[in-house]
């Protein structure tokens, strides 16, 4: 019977969890004048507010943000380095819009490409970059799209590096998918280097770059990520911030001019850091009981706890939180290093906020006839 009530409590403890839901406030939401428009914790990945979030629409130079998150993962990966040398294709160079007037054959390294495609959405810069990275701008395109399908971007197709769509039949996102690829590519500290520069420059001096995201100067903590507009796509921004160890991104697509698009992620990421707050559970060790060891070497585990994550909670609701312990009285061996014997959950008002398992921290053999036959032996020689 023990061993029966032992594997349906450990069974129950690997049951799924609910995740946290937190509740969408339209108020806000409906006074935007963009189509669409998503807030997203970074660490969680959770939508704390959204209109409209998977509403296809033409992203503009947002796009860029994975051409710059392909281009880091090949710098993090040691396929291409910052000081390595970008040639300008005739394809590169004859890119419009924003750009840096590259010229056929123009070299220029990675770095400053890279400068150019985060500060001033040089179209022909990413697209060096792109053909860098994959060899050609087609295949750099595949490459956008598997990668975006790998995130879960269910709702987007990318057509070229650079977010140009005079041409374009099938190039689109969404809210939520601009969050997504923003939250990974902000996963790069380095890539903030760029994101926050307000003005550098290239060629000695002589080419300047002012970066095309107003919020880098005028709005504390921002972090991001990029700016898009083309007549197709409206005013668009995808807006990151962090304060006070928590990271936001704000996506605006589809504003009907510029400063309403960086009006609007202000409202968003202000709503967003006066409401929420990221919380770090610590588990109380006396919750932790040991776990009896049946038919084991040892009679006895001593559990621990793996480490949690920060927690995304509603601001002034920390003291509310509390702590629940679900563990196995006893197992049976061998217990394997790591085996699961119960769960630690974070809790308010009900609701699981967090959990973490707790382990056996080292292996436990299961006993053969052989060392209980020397445990007998042991036991009559003292006596």
């Amino acid at each position: 019977m023990k061993k029966i009530i032992s594997f349906l409590l450990c069974f129950l403890m690997i049951m799924p969890l609910s995740v946290t839901a937190f509740a969408q406030d339209n108020t806000l939401t409906d006074s935007l004048s963009a189509k669409s428009v998503v807030l997203m914790e970074m660490s969680s990945g959770e939508i704390l507010l959204s209109k409209n979030p998977d509403e296809k629409l033409p992203p503009a130079s947002i796009t860029k943000i994975m051409t710059m998150l392909l281009v880091m993962e090949a710098l993090d990966s040691g396929k291409i380095k910052l000081d390595d040398i970008v040639t300008t294709s005739k394809n590169a160079s004859s890119k419009g819009g924003s750009q840096i007037w590259l010229k056929e054959g123009e070299q220029m390294t990675v770095n400053d490409m890279l400068k150019a495609t985060a500060i001033g959405s040089a179209n022909d810069a990413c697209t060096a970059l792109g053909e860098h990275i994959a060899g050609g701008e087609t295949e750099f395109v595949a490459m956008m799209n598997s990668r975006a399908k790998e995130l879960g971007m269910n709702n987007t197709n990318f057509e070229n590096p650079s977010g140009l769509d005079d041409t374009t039949e099938n190039h689109y996102s969404t809210a939520r998918d601009v969050a997504i690829m923003s939250c990974e590519l902000m996963k790069y500290e380095k890539i903030k280097e760029y994101t926050t520069t307000w003005m550098d420059s290239l060629r000695n001096g002589e080419t300047e770059l002012v970066n095309t995201n107003r919020l880098v100067r005028f709005y504390e903590g921002t972090t991001g990520v990029k700016t898009g507009t083309t007549s197709k796509a409206g005013y668009c921004v995808s807006a990151s911030a962090k304060r006070d160890g928590m990271e936001l991104v704000a996506v605006v697509l589809g504003s009907d001019n510029s400063t309403d698009r960086f009006e609007d992620a202000k409202k968003l990421l202000n709503w967003g850091f006066a409401n929420y707050t990221v919380y770090q559970p610590t588990v109380d060790a006396s919750l932790i009981t040991n776990v009896n060891v049946l038919y084991g070497k040892e009679n006895i585990i001593s559990p621990v706890t793996k480490e949690i994550k920060p927690i995304l909670i509603k601001k002034g609701t920390e003291d509310k939180i509390g702590q629940r312990v679900d563990i196995c009285l006893d197992v049976e061996a061998p217990v394997e290093k790591g085996q699961k014997l119960g769960t630690v959950y974070f809790e308010t008002d009900g609701e699981t906020l967090a959990s973490c398992p707790i382990i056996n921290e080292n292996y436990v053999e299961r006993r053969n006839w052989l060392f209980v036959f020397c445990a007998l032996w042991s036991s009559f020689a003292k006596k």
